[in-house]
C-alpha cells in the first residue's frame, strides 16, 4: 500500500502541484513531507501525520511557519541512508 500511496504522492507533486504554484507554508512542502512520514511510519501512521500537516497548511492556521525537522531528525537518528539527505 505504501508504494500505491508514494506514486500517487509522485503524480501530484509532478502533475498537479506545478498547475497549482508555490503554496506550501511549510519546508519540506507537505507532499515530500508525506512521502518522508510514508517512508519511515508506513502507510497509516505516515497518512495520519500528513493529514496533520496539511490541515495546517492554510491560511486560517494561528501556528507559525517553521521548518518542520522531526521527520528528518527521525531519519537521521535511525540512520536510514535514503532519507538523510542533508550535508553533513
Amino acid at each position: 500500500m505504501s508504494k500505491i500511496l508514494l506514486l500517487l504522492i509522485r503524480f501530484y507533486q509532478y502533475f498537479i502541484s506545478p498547475l497549482l504554484g508555490n503554496n506550501c507554508r511549510f519546508h519540506p512542502t507537505c507532499s515530500e513531507y508525506a512521502k518522508e512520514s510514508i517512508t519511515l511510519y508506513g502507510s497509516l501512521k505516515g497518512l495520519w501525520r500528513a493529514f496533520k500537516r496539511i490541515i495546517k497548511c492554510q491560511p486560517f492556521y494561528n501556528g507559525t511557519v517553521l521548518y518542520d525537522t522531526e521527520v528528518r531528525c527521525h531519519a537521521r537518528k535511525s540512520g536510514n541512508p535514503v532519507k538523510n539527505k542533508e550535508p553533513k
